[in-house]
Formats: C-alpha cells, sequence, structure tokens
C-alpha cells in the first residue's frame, strides 16, 4: 500500500512539474488610444444599468454628431445588442432631435420631436449621456430635454 502511495505520488508530482508554462519578463504594450473615437457612443441598458455601446456608424466611419447619436439611441439595439442582453427605454417617437448650446446658461438643450415628460428616468438618462458623450468636452454640463410637451429641468448624467 505504502509503494502505491508513493507512486502515485510520484506520478502526480512529474505530471503537474511538466505543465510547460516558464516564466518571462515583462511585456510591454502600446500606449492607451486618444482623440475622438470614431462612430457613435450610444448608452443602452444592461442588466438595469447604464452601459456605453460604441456603434460604428455607416458610411462615414468619422465622428457622428449629437443629433445623429440619438437617432441611433431611438432606433434602439441592433439584433445582436439585443442578443448580447441590451436594451432601451428611449421611445423611437423622441427622434429626431436637435442639440444645441444652452442660451439662458451653461449646458446643452436637446429638442426631441416626442413627448419628454413622461420619459422614465432611466430613458432621460441615456438620452442625456449619450448626448453628453457625443458632445466634445462637455462632461458634467447639465442637458435640458424639450419637447412638444413641455421641459424637464436639467439634468447631468449620472456616470460623469
Amino acid at each position: 500500500m505504502a509503494r502505491t502511495l508513493l507512486a502515485v505520488g510520484l506520478l502526480l508530482t512529474v505530471l503537474t512539474a511538466g505543465c510547460g508554462v516558464r516564466p518571462s519578463d515583462v511585456i510591454t504594450g502600446r500606449s492607451a488610444v486618444s482623440g475622438s473615437s470614431a462612430g457613435a457612443g450610444l448608452y443602452l441598458i444592461s442588466h438595469g444599468e447604464l452601459a456605453l455601446v460604441l456603434r460604428a456608424t455607416k458610411p462615414s466611419p468619422g465622428p457622428s454628431s449629437a443629433a445623429a447619436t440619438l437617432t441611433l439611441l431611438a432606433a434602439g439595439p441592433t439584433p445582436s445588442e439585443r442578443s448580447a442582453g441590451l436594451s432601451s427605454e428611449v421611445p423611437a417617437a423622441t427622434a429626431p432631435a436637435t442639440v444645441t448650446p444652452s442660451a439662458d446658461e451653461p449646458g446643452i438643450t436637446v429638442t426631441m420631436s416626442g413627448a419628454v415628460l413622461p420619459l422614465s428616468t432611466v430613458a432621460a438618462n441615456q438620452i442625456i449621456c449619450t448626448v453628453v458623450f457625443a458632445v466634445p468636452g462637455e462632461g458634467t454640463t447639465p442637458v435640458t430635454l424639450v419637447g412638444p410637451d413641455g421641459t424637464r429641468p436639467p439634468w447631468t448624467c449620472p456616470l460623469e
């Protein structure tokens, strides 16, 4: 019995020692990419939370305008995004939209085609975060949503 245990122990030692992983030096990479991104950044919903989704735009792969990005957001997730578990609460009727700097105070005004007052907090945050991401250098700027039914007070993206 002792020989059997010794043989099994020796066999395990030989098998685990020869796994083939060798130590190496540190492997360095390139510096992080900077500058404007190609395509559009949309905030969709993943597991109940806002999630940034970068979507290539056609025909131009360059940066997308905030209004064009909102049209993509209102169209909802693509079939592949849906199959990945992404969703949206932004109604299709909110597009088209115009995005302009606020005249009275610092911020951005988004004038939507559809009603803005009944939007859920998640839908409003999707729109606001998408606009802030699309307008370079705006960061924590408040966004005011305006629709044919009224105006929502200025709000900042909760993720910024």
